[in-house]
C-alpha cells in the first residue's frame, strides 16, 4: 500500500509562513480529494483544508485567509501554505488522500508555533 509522507514542519515563530508537503511512495490511482487534518494534544483530529481533484477548495473558519491548499495531480502531491502563523496553530499536521473508496494518511508531521 502506498505510504504518504510528509514534509515541511518544524518550529515556527507567530506570523510565519511555512509550506508542508506532501507526497506518495509510489503512484495511486485514482486520487480524488486530497487535504489536511490537524490534531492538538488532548484534542480530536480536525479538518484543516481539502481540495477535490477538479480544484474546489474547503477550509476550516479558524484558518481561512491565511492557508492556501494546493495539489500537483501528476506529482500524487497535495501542499499547505501557510500564513500568518498563530501559537493555536500547533498541531501535527496529518496528509490526506482518498482513491477509490480508500482512504490514506500520513504520519504527520509537528508544526509548533512560538509566540
Amino acid at each position: 500500500q502506498a505510504q504518504l509522507v510528509e514534509s515541511g514542519g518544524g518550529l515556527v515563530q507567530a506570523g510565519g509562513t511555512p509550506k508542508l508537503t506532501c507526497t506518495t511512495s509510489r503512484s495511486i490511482f485514482g486520487i480524488g480529494n486530497m487535504g489536511w487534518y490537524r490534531q492538538a494534544p488532548g484534542k480530536q483530529r480536525e479538518l484543516v483544508a481539502i481540495i477535490s481533484n477538479s480544484g474546489i477548495t474547503n477550509y476550516a473558519d479558524s484558518v481561512k485567509g491565511r492557508f492556501t491548499i494546493s495539489r500537483e495531480n501528476a506529482k500524487n502531491t497535495v501542499y499547505l501554505q501557510m500564513n500568518s502563523l498563530k501559537p493555536e496553530d500547533t498541531s501535527v499536521y496529518f496528509c490526506y488522500i482518498r482513491s477509490l473508496g480508500s482512504d490514506y494518511w500520513g504520519r504527520g508531521t509537528q508544526v509548533t508555533v512560538s509566540s
